[in-house]
């Protein structure tokens, strides 16, 4: 899955992205570099980010939404704002990324009524204070649970199980210590029998490892990718699209699939 931010003040590309003639040419970028499905976002969910309204988030989104209208591959909206959801599905949005599992009311009602997939994220509290202490009794069995709350709630609601993916949310809420536990143990995700997204990309866990800056965190980048899949994930949200299938080409070729050439 590659990322394009339309944004002002996302922490890895804040504003280079914000006109929608260069998130669309950003996205197509994507897609040309071998990305399966596009995630667009108009509200920052980094640590301490402020809210935006849902007209600042669809004057951002609709023009590039509109761009992308001959996409050959599904676009997704990063969103939690019901009234986002239902504008940008009626649009053409294949998928509805909601770092809230859809517990905005109205939210699970809105995906409910169309045919759109979802992704299904765990947060600890929310952006502005989810990083100031962080805690969990056992990080997995608690992640785990709630997500399998929130996919009950989804399937009752009407919202079919095979257009639901789960997200267990690395850097939103968690510290370092918590990232890698629930990435040691993202089999336990898998196991659900859910596709699992995993959301690696430049983050700060990353940065806290190396020392390195967002825009210096590439290899960290693809280290967190690989192991990811590794443990279970199908589905990777990353900002550099090309180097990552070119590590995930080196690993399908060492598991004996060989190598998807480029397109």
């Amino acid at each position: 899955m590659g990322v394009v931010n339309v944004t002002p003040d996302s922490f890895s590309d804040g504003g280079r992205y914000l006109e929608p003639e260069a998130a669309i040419a950003h996205a197509r970028r994507l897609m040309e570099e071998g990305a399966d499905l596009l995630d667009l976002g108009a509200e920052s969910s980094r640590p301490g980010a402020s809210g935006v309204s849902a007209e600042q988030e669809l004057s951002r989104l609709m023009p590039v939404l509109d761009g992308l209208r001959d996409c050959p591959i599904p676009v997704s909206i990063d969103t939690a704002k019901p009234e986002v959801m239902r504008a940008v599905i009626g649009a053409g949005a294949a998928m509805i990324n909601d770092i809230g599992a859809l517990r905005s009311p109205g939210a699970l009602e809105t995906v409910a009524a169309t045919d759109a997939a979802v992704c299904l994220m765990h947060m600890q509290g929310e952006p502005r204070t989810m990083q100031r202490e962080p805690r969990y009794g056992d990080v997995v069995t608690e992640v785990r649970a709630f997500l399998a709350g929130r996919v009950a709630a989804a399937e009752a609601g009407g919202i079919a199980r095979e257009r639901i993916v789960i997200d267990p949310g690395f850097g939103f809420g968690k510290t370092l210590e918590h990232n890698f536990e629930l990435l040691r143990n993202l089999h336990r995700f898998a196991e659900m029998g859910l596709p699992v997204m995993a959301g690696w990309s430049r983050k700060s866990t990353l940065g806290a490892i190396t020392g390195r800056g967002a825009g210096e965190r590439l290899s960290a980048s693809i280290a967190a990718a690989l192991l990811a899949v590794q443990h279970g994930a199908t589905i990777v949200r990353v900002h550099d699209v090309a180097a990552t299938r070119d590590a995930f080409a080196v690993l399908a070729a060492m598991d004996g699939h060989g190598a998807r050439g480029k397109q």
